[in-house]
């Protein structure tokens, strides 16, 4: 049986939990659990609103430009929205630290960066 090859929204997705995870941990190791929690806040904040991105991008075969045109504009305003209103959330909870919460999103959405390089 064939190997089911994963979309490029799906690597992404993936290499995303990956960073995300491995900077919550050194953030646990270096500074402790309180700062890996700010740390993972910050992944969350990235990780969910790509989700739903890639989640409204799905199975783009067979679609008429102007239904891919849709999602891609429905993909992206709820990408900015769930960004906002989520770090709106984050920003509210006690005890969170900007700097972890900062670094581990911007880590997380640099995975953008790189996806073009694997193509």
């Amino acid at each position: 049986m064939a190997a089911r090859k994963l979309s490029t929204v799906s690597k992404v997705l993936i290499y995303q939990f990956l960073i995300i995870t491995t900077a919550v941990f050194g953030f646990a190791v270096v500074l402790g659990w309180q700062q890996a929690g700010s740390a993972a806040v910050g992944g969350v904040v990235a990780f969910i609103p790509n989700a739903f991105f890639g989640w409204q991008m799905r199975n783009p075969a067979g679609k008429s430009a102007k239904i891919l045109i849709n999602r891609f504009y429905l993909g992206e305003a709820g990408k900015w929205a769930l960004t906002v209103i989520l770090f709106a959330a984050a920003f509210q909870l006690p005890n969170i630290n900007i700097f972890p919460l900062l670094s581990t999103y911007m880590a997380a959405i640099a995975v953008f960066w790189f996806a073009l390089l694997m193509r």
